[in-house]
């Protein structure tokens, strides 16, 4: 494949399709607009799908987990070794998103990528060993431009798999520790704020551990200086090997046609970042949920998003994309089957 395969043009909705499912929520027996945003969904899936009753009951969640090197510099309330035990528990089955992907009746594919602390072969999980996580980018790039593009593809191998098992929605998720840290970097430079705009407690740091990772945050701002220039530049020197696969999965869904649902802060900067290399896979992007993390609704702003759910959410692991689900799908059986003025004979408002 072309080595700049993300820039490849990603597809559209079919103008027609989006015409005639918003003509049918028009003729639903309701007052228009009166279900809100899940009307508005319903016909954005139409388009997307090019059929106007659109449907995700056949539902791809894959887990991306790797470690980071910032680690080092005391920006998480939990050791390294907690990104492989939580592998081990996604495919035991004692996850919160194992629970609900057993719940949804999704496919779950676990990747790891890289962790800092050697694991032994794990049944069920994708061993892809691109390095023991990521370099410090305190003190230089996260990853070598090699690992950058092996993680960009791992994503999105991922979608080619989740298209060959026939997906109608796609759902990314992350797990590593002392990655909240790293996506606020990123945010920084994508959104132009300062760090403490955007560094909040992660996996549960007090005040003075936010205020700390701030500082961190702002030492690596300073270190890389002006070489963040590219968003593709600015993945390889602050990122981490979950995010890029992240950003790859979405890219590829947007070529591939497959609609998205985003799950929270990490899988959001990693939306921004896709939609910076390539601005056209926006539209295949849906929000679950605005989280808990500081600089979440800032990301969901630059991105013009509107998410389903605010739950107070801070777990990630596509936790919170998998609890929206069931108002996509309920989103879709509302336009599907309700009933018109004409079938029920019910009057309409006057023209």
């Amino acid at each position: 494949m072309n080595e700049y395969w993300w820039e490849t043009s990603c597809r559209t909705a079919d103008p027609l399709i989006l015409e005639e499912a918003a003509a049918r929520q028009r003729q639903l027996t309701k007052p228009a607009g009166s279900l809100g945003l899940l009307e508005q969904v319903a016909v954005t899936l139409a388009g997307l799908q090019g059929r106007a009753r659109p449907c995700v009951d056949s539902l791809w969640i894959a887990i991306f987990a790797a470690d980071h090197g910032v680690v080092a510099e005391g920006v998480s309330a939990f050791p390294q070794a907690v990104t492989g035990q939580m592998l081990r528990n996604f495919v035991s089955g004692g996850a919160a998103i194992s629970v609900l992907a057993r719940q949804l009746d999704a496919r779950l594919e676990v990747l790891d990528l890289g962790t800092a602390v050697p694991l032994e072969p794990l049944t069920g999980v994708r061993h892809l060993d691109l390095g023991r996580g990521t370099g410090n980018f305190v003190q230089g790039p996260a990853m070598s431009s090699e690992q950058l593009l092996l993680a960009l593809a791992a994503g999105r191998d991922s979608v080619l798999r989740a298209g060959e098992g026939g997906a109608q929605l796609y759902l990314g998720g992350e797990m590593g520790i002392g990655n909240t840290t790293a996506a606020s970097a990123l945010a920084c430079v994508l959104l132009d704020c300062v760090p403490l705009e955007l560094a909040g407690p992660g996996t549960g740091l007090d005040s003075a551990g936010v205020a700390h990772k701030a500082q961190v945050i702002e030492a690596a701002l300073r270190f890389h200086g002006a070489q963040l220039d590219t968003p593709l530049e600015l993945l390889r020197r602050l990122g981490g090997l979950e995010i890029a696969a992240l950003v790859g999965a979405y890219l590829a869904c947007a070529q591939q046609g497959l609609p998205v649902l985003v799950d929270g802060f990490i899988c959001s900067v990693a939306a921004l970042l896709a939609v910076r290399l390539n601005p056209g896979c926006r539209a295949w992007l849906l929000f679950a949920h605005r989280g808990a993390e500081p600089g979440h609704g800032r990301v969901l702003q630059a991105l013009d998003a509107e998410p389903l759910l605010q739950l107070g959410l801070r777990l990630g692991e596509g936790s919170g994309a998998a609890l929206a689900v069931p108002l996509l799908q309920l989103a879709c059986r509302l336009h599907n089957e309700m009933a018109t003025f004409a079938e029920a004979a019910v009057a309409d408002k006057p023209a």
